[in-house]
């Protein structure tokens, strides 16, 4: 394996730990985050004047010369496979997919195959990112399984890191709809009443909370208040169903299964959401019993990452994508549509 050197001089009023100093004075085209410089100290790849130094809270001086061993980026264990994937746009740093639901965006022990990431490093050849030691696509946000919609994944290095600074500062647009149980309104004392959930102007509904794996079931979110990670969802009404909404949500952050927790947080669970929904089931009363039966028959969880809008890490162009609903959920609808839908919105 080939192995690069890169030299850094520390700069003035340095930070008081090696890896803190190194994030901030490795010059910004080695794309090297802070985990991936302590990764290298900890593997005895970091010398400072010469010496060997292991400990990533090392203190450091102006002046100190660091020599940092970069090893040539390895090949990822997993595996290419031939899986067609419906691009909306490619580069020669990012490219952007409509996912399909059903699939999984990266390997995990219960499905080692048919991910996103296989059908990308088959479509990507050689082009992969180097983040993290190994050639892969740079995956910087995820959907899950059942949720249907746009993925941007990088394929060079600035692409993954430009990304992902966007994403961790929340300015990447994301706008998701989805198809809820109960119609959320400004003027219920429910919501008025449940922590966590305000509104703000257009009748827009928030929701903020803490977001932590549940204690028993490791599958699972569970809202928290205290501890976890912060968390703020917006949703408006789109339309009307009687007791079903079509709402779009926009994230301001991105946390796991952020949308499905927070609506089943605020009374409104997502159709056919079997984590979050309970077994609340469509009112044959309201919709009649055969529309509601369409609706409990929704195989997965309706929500689809219908919009999705950042800065082109590389040209610095501001880029948009839309997707209209897949085909099972654009049937859901025209089947309650077809109920003299109420538009709201």
């Amino acid at each position: 394996m080939s192995i690069q050197s890169l030299r850094v001089v520390i700069a003035e009023a340095p930070p008081p730990r090696l890896d803190k100093a190194l994030a901030r004075d490795v010059p910004e085209a080695a794309h090297l985050s802070r985990s991936r410089l302590a990764r290298l100290i900890a593997e005895g790849a970091v010398r400072v004047n010469g010496a060997m130094v292991c400990d990533q809270k090392a203190r450091v001086a102006a002046g100190d010369v660091v020599e940092i061993a970069l090893p040539e980026a390895r090949d990822s264990h997993i595996g290419p496979e031939d899986i067609a994937l419906n691009i909306v746009h490619e580069d020669a740093d990012l490219i952007v997919i409509d996912k399909p639901a059903g699939m999984v965006v990266h390997p995990a022990p219960g499905t080692p195959g048919g991910t996103l990431v296989n059908a990308l490093l088959h479509h990507f050849g050689g082009e992969l990112s180097g983040v993290g030691g190994a050639k892969r696509p740079g995956i910087v946000h995820r959907i899950d399984k059942d949720t249907s919609g746009l993925l941007v994944v990088a394929k060079s290095d600035a692409a993954h890191h430009g990304l992902a600074a966007q994403f961790e500062a929340h300015t990447a647009a994301r706008l998701y709809l989805a198809l809820c149980h109960g119609v959320p309104d400004a003027a219920d004392p429910r919501l008025r009443g449940t922590r966590g959930v305000s509104f703000e102007a257009g009748a827009v509904m928030k929701i903020t909370t803490h977001l932590a794996r549940h204690r028993t079931d490791r599958q699972r979110q569970a809202v928290l208040f205290q501890g976890g990670r912060h968390a703020v969802t917006r949703v408006e009404v789109v339309e009307t169903f009687d007791t079903l909404a079509l709402v779009a949500c926009r994230l301001e952050t991105g946390r796991t299964h952020q949308i499905r927790v927070h609506m089943s947080h605020a009374g409104h669970a997502l159709v056919g959401d079997q984590t979050y929904g309970g077994r609340r089931r469509a009112s044959a009363k309201a919709l009649g019993a055969d529309v509601a039966a369409a609706v409990d028959g929704f195989g997965r969880q309706a929500l689809h990452a219908a919009s999705l809008g950042f800065r082109h890490p590389v040209s610095g162009a501001e880029m948009m994508f839309d997707s209209p609903v897949p085909t099972d959920f654009a049937e859901l609808l025209t089947v309650l549509r077809g109920r003299d839908a109420v538009t709201s919105a």
